[in-house]
């Protein structure tokens, strides 16, 4: 089959070859957004089903997001050195196999463990498809539009995962696992014909790929989360342990870089310090974002037992980001610079929490309303706002390292948001059902995260007051 694929040849104009392939990419990019947002409104079921606790259902998210964050890095390394098109195809293979072994779980951990593996699917399937776009488009206008479907693609598979995730649920929460396979087995089926070869031949080998290095961050990435999301119910030596090897690895992680000839990352790349204060505002943002979310899903199902399709509508108002961030950012990144616009991002951010802690026990959802619209003006300033402030002060040849490290301080901001809101959930509450003060105390983590991530996007607004426009 695949000796009919045509090799990599520049599209210029979004033809019925360009379109083509972009519909595969894409619709790769929007079963990774609808894949997350689907399991997030399914987390009570799963947790009714296995008996888990909160900080059993947070590693039912976390298991995902770590492996993609652990591996994105070296993801996209493997698309330079074997191949976008390979990387692609194997990593969506891959996604379809334990997408459905997550649906066919009978055991907790057989779910979790398929989380983790999909996760790292994943982390090779974004970076190859982006790669792909970049490498594939000409460009000028066909690249930039062909990037912008991609980037609403990704939006709009979060939205409307909410509410796939809804009526899925309403079947059976394994249709969440299920629903992915198809889709994607259908993409897979397209992308054997119309991903190109890649245009430069193929000759370096796994050998010069950082494994040493991937590994050693999974497993500190891994050992962190596992130390947060226990400390509040296990021994302060437990937490030591578990805590140093954590350290340890990450610091091992760190040992590899400097000496490996070809490391995932070139460690010098942090001495620019409007990276590092980039990273650090997209961890915080993610980690609140995702806490937050974990949060208010347990809220509305558990305390207020509404469904789960009653859920998914609610909280679909935050992916007006979808329809505004391709139009109304562009032009204030433009007008004003990213740093005041990615400011004012975080700022929506710290305001959707702070309007939601006032929750009762029989809110409407007119009165939680203004919070989920911030929440989604939130994502419309500071998501791809952040993307564009990636670069900013980055040498040409090293962006795609840089916005590597971006998504995968997403991702670890995810995790890490995840597991130290469970943690003061189970720490907070007197029995296994959580009250609405409960509730309130947990949505005090996304809220420090979110100030935190304020008084860093404001230290680097006023460090880089403006910059020259979008094409940062």
């Amino acid at each position: 089959m695949t000796t009919s694929v045509r090799p990599a040849e520049e599209i210029k104009r979004l033809d019925a070859r360009g379109l083509g392939l972009l519909l595969v990419l894409s619709g790769a990019l929007f079963l990774e957004g609808a894949d997350i947002a689907m399991l997030a409104v399914a987390l009570p079921s799963i947790g009714a089903e296995f008996d888990l606790s909160a900080g059993g259902l947070q590693w039912v998210m976390s298991a995902y997001v770590l492996g993609y964050g652990g591996f994105l890095l070296l993801g996209g390394r493997a698309a330079d050195l074997l191949g976008r098109r390979r990387m692609f195809l194997i990593s969506l293979a891959v996604f379809v196999v334990f997408s459905g072994v997550g649906g066919l779980a009978t055991e907790s951990w057989m779910l979790v463990v398929a989380r983790f593996v999909t996760g790292v699917a994943a982390a090779f399937m974004t970076p190859a498809g982006l790669s792909i776009i970049t490498t594939t488009y000409a460009e000028g206008a066909a690249r930039e539009k062909a990037l912008l479907i991609y980037g609403a693609a990704g939006a709009a598979g979060f939205s409307l995962g909410l509410v796939m995730g809804g009526f899925l649920t309403l079947a059976d929460w394994r249709w969440v696992f299920f629903a992915p396979v198809i889709m994607s087995g259908l993409i897979l089926a397209a992308a054997l014909r119309l991903v190109p070869v890649d245009s430069v031949a193929v000759r370096r080998r796994v050998r010069e790929l950082d494994l040493g290095g991937a590994a050693a961050l999974a497993a500190g990435l891994l050992l962190l989360v596992y130390t947060l999301e226990r400390a509040s119910h296990s021994s302060l030596v437990t937490t030591a342990a578990t805590g140093l090897a954590a350290v340890a690895a990450l610091a091992s992680f760190v040992w590899i870089e400097r000496r490996t000839p070809e490391p995932l990352v070139r460690l010098g790349i942090l001495r620019t310090g409007t990276v590092v204060r980039v990273n650090a505002v997209g961890l915080l943002f993610m980690g609140a974002f995702f806490s937050f979310q974990f949060v208010v899903v347990l809220y509305l199902q558990e305390l207020r037992g509404w469904s789960t399709l009653e859920t998914s509508l609610t909280l679909v108002i935050m992916a007006i980001d979808g329809i505004l961030a391709p139009t109304l950012t562009p032009w204030l990144v433009t007008r004003f610079g990213h740093a005041p616009v990615l400011a004012a991002g975080v700022g929506a951010q710290f305001l959707a929490f702070a309007l939601f802690l006032p929750m009762t026990a029989d809110w409407s959802y007119f009165a939680m309303l203004p919070s989920l619209v911030a929440m989604g003006f939130a994502f419309t300033l500071a998501y791809g706002t952040l993307a564009i402030a990636a670069t900013d002060g980055v040498d040409d040849s090293e962006h795609g390292l840089a916005g590597g490290l971006l998504y995968t301080s997403f991702q670890i901001g995810g995790a890490v948001g995840l597991a130290v809101v469970s943690a003061v959930l189970v720490a907070v509450a007197d029995g296994a059902t959580y009250t609405l003060d409960d509730y309130r105390a947990a949505l005090l983590v996304p809220l420090v995260a979110a100030t935190i991530a304020v008084g860093v996007s404001l230290a680097n607004a006023v460090v880089r007051p403006r910059s020259s426009g979008v094409a940062g």
